[in-house]
């Protein structure tokens, strides 16, 4: 991509997200790279699709934002909704892309010069997306179709008017908004939509080998109408699945926690994993027996608890004030209601991985699926991935 074009469009991209607060200082670092490793490709098609995806994500994520907030909670208490995502996220949508992208550029160039210094020793080297041809190119696009289509998936699905249904289980059980793995009609169709948009934008943007090419220094085997629509409906399929694979190993391997007292699901801030009662528990135990322990070595001695102010004549003269185990004053008491029964369950999924995990895991998968089916739909070896 032309220097004139890719740095101006990152400096407003990178701006956009500091002044909409999208992304975390560490988000904007990685955007950026990421942004780098796109426009150094000859062709426009990465660096438009990386755009394409960040603007129609970030319209999704502000689509009834307010809405969205009340329907779940954050691992912190407050109400739920997509904060800024941070450089983990990012990486997860995009990593696979940015490889791919750098290796298709690095064969482009290769090409490129040995087309110039030696044409006839290289006949059927091509610069534009060869009919059989490149699978690189497949893989990229495969990418931004299955991430589009599961963040809008996810933005939008959670709006459905009726209750998202468990796809791992086997009697498709109504589940709380937000759970990994629930699904509605209304999430599969702005699925559909996202991939949708970054197919045919790739279509538009792809600099197809045609006709009047072939032959000419750089052309390889011209693509026919009916082809382009086969790739159009294949692509536009796969990013779909792509949603739905991400559900299903979110639905297994991603644990949904819900706070008992409101039904809603707990968010972890940055995809990170969001932790049930029990762990909670062990954890602030750690944490009190720690403070609990003053001195070193032979000397360290376990303080007693503190008295509480209720306690009257029996708290010694010049004692702390005992704090009720459940005072909302007491930074170490049990997460837990009065009845002391867990105030988080876990609703859904072993506790395996995290969003993020999920997110590169199918990324990656999916992209590596469409270049196997491209390699065997064209007859192409897909080791050609790796070979200038």
């Amino acid at each position: 991509m032309k220097p004139i074009i890719a740095v101006p469009a990152t400096l407003l991209l990178v701006y956009r997200a500091y002044s909409k607060k999208s992304l975390t200082p560490g988000g904007i670092l990685a955007a950026t790279l990421t942004a780098i490793a796109h426009a150094v490709h000859p062709w426009n098609l990465p660096f438009a699709l990386l755009v394409i995806f960040f603007l129609t994500g970030t319209r999704a994520t502000h689509v009834k934002e307010h809405v969205k907030a009340s329907l779940t909670l954050k691992s912190g208490g407050s109400s739920g909704g997509e904060g800024p995502r941070t450089h983990v996220q990012v990486l997860a949508n995009s990593l696979t892309a940015s490889t791919l992208s750098l290796l298709h550029a690095y064969q482009l160039r290769s090409r490129e010069a040995a087309l110039l210094n030696s044409p006839a020793d290289h006949p059927s080297g091509s610069l534009c997306f060869a009919w059989g041809g490149d699978l690189l190119v497949v893989g990229i696009i495969a990418n931004y179709a299955c991430v589009a289509a599961d963040t809008l998936s996810s933005e939008l699905g959670i709006l459905a008017k009726g209750q998202p249904r468990l796809i791992t289980s086997l009697t498709l059980r109504k589940v709380p908004r937000g759970t990994n793995g629930g699904v509605t009609l209304t999430g599969l169709a702005a699925g559909l939509l996202g991939s949708v948009v970054i197919v045919t934008s790739a279509v538009l943007l792809t600099p197809f080998c045609a006709a009047d090419t072939a032959g000419k220094l750089g052309g390889g085997a011209p693509w026919l109408s009916e082809q382009r629509r086969t790739l159009i409906l294949g692509l536009t399929l796969w990013g779909l699945l792509g949603s739905v694979v991400d559900s299903v190993l979110g639905g297994l391997f991603q644990r949904s926690v819900k706070d008992v007292r409101s039904g809603k699901i707990v968010e972890g801030e940055g995809g990170v994993r969001v932790l049930v009662s029990a762990e909670r528990e062990h954890d602030v135990a750690a944490g009190v027996k720690a403070a609990l322990l003053s001195g070193e070595g032979d000397s360290a001695v376990e303080e007693t608890d503190p008295v509480s102010p209720l306690a009257g004549a029996g708290a010694s003269a010049g004692s702390e004030p005992r704090l009720d185990k459940y005072d909302s004053r007491n930074k170490h008491r049990r997460v837990s209601f009065g009845d002391e029964k867990p105030s988080r369950v876990a609703e859904t999924g072993w506790d395996l991985l995290d969003n993020n995990d999920v997110n590169f895991l199918m990324a990656f998968g999916m992209s590596v699926g469409a270049m196997a089916v491209a390699s065997w739909y064209w007859h192409v070896p897909l080791s050609s991935v790796i070979s200038a």
